[in-house]
């Protein structure tokens, strides 16, 4: 089976990486984050895929412009959760993406990380899987959150960063409020 893989960084694509190809996917990698800030960060990112993707031997495709204005217009126009938003903007991405490649099949790395919303990623990602005619391949890759992160720690060169990459997160994770 062919599918459509959106990555959000490569220590996140470890574990799902695994367990797509042990059930015998062709895996077509996407980076598309145009939630990550600064764009020092989202270059450390997609260069880390990119060698990441190179010693794995999948492909991977990356969007040539870096969207940061759109997303943060949408955002700060968002009334709800953020993340939903985040999330629907670049899982919708991918299902496009998906869709005009031929894939019928599309899923996130998003669902390996223990600090997202997981069942809000499922939902939006089963709702755009439907809206595009595709499916989406859910499986609750935080199973393997551990396994993902020996394997990261024994690399020791791959970048990993500590915050998702909005700037919303980036000041969540590093403001301390005096007083």
């Amino acid at each position: 089976m062919k599918i459509l893989l959106h990555i959000c960084c490569a220590p996140c694509a470890i574990y799902p990486l695994k367990i797509l190809r042990s059930n015998g996917c062709d895996i077509y990698g996407l980076f598309y984050n145009p939630n990550i800030h600064p764009y020092l960060e989202y270059q450390k990112r997609l260069e880390t895929l990119k060698t990441y993707a190179g010693q794995e031997n999948f492909s991977l495709q990356c969007p040539d412009d870096y969207p940061i204005e759109n997303f943060l217009r949408g955002i700060l126009g968002e009334k709800g959760d953020r993340c939903a938003y985040c999330y629907y903007t670049r899982l919708k991405y991918a299902a496009g993406f998906a869709k005009r490649g031929g894939l019928k099949v599309f899923t996130t790395t998003l669902l390996y990380s223990k600090y997202q919303k997981h069942e809000l990623i499922k939902t939006i990602g089963q709702k755009l899987a439907a809206e595009y005619e595709l499916s989406f391949f859910y499986h609750d890759f935080r199973e393997g959150w551990e396994i993902g992160r020996d394997i990261f720690r024994k690399d020791g060169g791959m970048y990993r960063q500590p915050y998702c990459g909005c700037i919303f997160s980036e000041k969540e994770r590093f403001y301390k409020k005096n007083g």
